[in-house]
């Protein structure tokens, strides 16, 4: 479901098969249903999309933030998150057996069968938005369901289609902070949940730009159109990573301007947006795979970086 908060994937050699060929790895590849299981849930990506939920609520919560209702939140968030990894997995089937990165998940490698999957996906989602309609003020549900509907039907399909997928997929990525906000004070105060929510959006474009670059081969074998795709020299590629990294840089001031943060977040956010934009103008000058995760890198420095500055700054207040 949360795109927006991916982790550093691992790198796997690209030797070349043929365009359009399916690769079967055998069923020992994974010991157990359950780690099958997990697997469709994309775990590390969850965890840092609990994280921004986590972040949401109690920035918007601020002394009245109760554990019960982070609690409540962090679990329905997860089960939808969950929910919605399953079904992305399920709708990408037979683009994942064409890639050396995905070809061992359970579905191309033959593990599960495609209704397992499907039914293991509708039924997350579903129990994971009762549960936040069911406990929390209904907005969370709201924002919830967003996600859960733009991540899998939209984003997900538009993979294939055009190179805009990565924008695209940027709202639902942004997403998770806003339904802990919204756990917290439902349509109130909305200006806060932007700033979290723009905050993660433009960070997503140069992070999944460069893990397009990585993985731009292995990308085009599935079928998957990113920029690099389409930008074989990168230089379009390096340009929207420095613009997009340049723009990091004064969102810590926005969220001062919007009631969310303070000047230690501000000046800190802008820190690590000098740091995240020097990498990428690395990236600009020799685009190599080596300096693409590099910037992947800074990436995973900035987010946690920042959001952890946005909760420090309102516990100081």
């Amino acid at each position: 479901m949360m795109k927006a908060v991916a982790v550093e994937p691992e790198v796997a050699p690209l030797a070349p098969f043929p365009r359009g060929a399916e690769v079967h790895v055998p069923v020992a590849a994974v010991p157990s249903r359950l780690a099958d299981y997990l697997e469709l849930t994309k775990p590390r990506i969850a965890v840092m999309a609990l994280f921004t939920v986590g972040i949401g609520y109690l920035v918007a919560a601020g002394a009245a933030a109760s554990l019960t209702a982070l609690f409540h939140v962090l679990v329905g968030s997860g089960l939808v998150a969950a929910g919605g990894s399953a079904l992305n997995q399920w709708l990408e089937r037979r683009i994942d057996a064409k890639m050396l990165r995905t070809l061992k998940r359970p579905l191309p490698a033959g593990r599960m069968a495609p209704v397992e999957v499907l039914a293991f996906g509708v039924g997350l989602g579903a129990i994971g938005l009762a549960y936040l309609f069911a406990t929390l003020p209904y907005p969370a549900g709201v924002a919830a369901a967003a996600t859960f509907v733009s991540y899998v039907w939209v984003y997900t399909p538009l993979k294939t289609v055009t190179v805009w997928n990565t924008v695209v997929g940027a709202v639902p990525g942004a997403l998770p902070p806003v339904i802990g906000w919204a756990a917290a004070c439902g349509w109130a105060r909305p200006e806060g949940g932007f700033a979290l929510f723009w905050v993660i959006f433009v960070w997503q474009l140069p992070h999944f730009l460069a893990i397009a670059w990585m993985y731009r081969d292995d990308y085009a074998r599935g079928g998957l159109r990113m920029l690099p795709h389409i930008d074989p020299t990168g230089g379009k590629t390096a340009f929207v990573m420095v613009l997009t990294c340049a723009a990091l840089i004064p969102v810590g001031a926005l969220s001062m301007a919007l009631g969310v943060a303070g000047w230690l977040s501000s000046v800190g956010c802008a820190v690590l947006g000098v740091l995240f934009l020097r990498e990428a103008l690395r990236f600009a000058r020799t685009r190599t795979d080596r300096q693409a995760r590099r910037v992947l890198r800074a990436s995973l420095l900035y987010l946690p970086g920042a959001l952890g500055l946005v909760l420090l700054d309102n516990f100081i207040r």
